[in-house]
């Protein structure tokens, strides 16, 4: 098995990138990211950054991933999907309380 490199980590949780995958906007597409670079990342993972923040917070505060990585929920998140297989998917990440 090849050695992980920071190319193919998801930037997120710190696991080896693995299918699904899914590019994420730093900047929301509906707040005038259209143009602006993409990140991949676990689809897990960007699905729970949609769950729990909004469009407005992630365009005013949540823009880059250090920051992202600070919020409380997505931080606990983080630390219980850092023990998964990277193709671990659960559905269920999306679902607000």
């Amino acid at each position: 098995m090849d050695t992980p490199t920071e190319d193919n980590l998801c930037p997120l949780c710190g696991r080896e990138l693995a299918e699904p995958i899914s590019r994420h906007h730093l900047m929301p597409l509906s707040k005038g990211g259209k143009d602006t670079p993409t990140i991949r990342m676990h689809k897990i993972c960007q699905v729970k950054v949609h769950s729990v923040l909004t469009e407005t917070e992630l365009k005013n505060y949540y823009n880059t991933i250090d920051r992202i990585q600070e919020q409380e929920e997505i931080a606990k998140f983080i630390k219980w999907v850092k023990k998964k297989d990277p193709e671990f998917y659960d559905g269920s990440v999306s679902k607000k309380k």
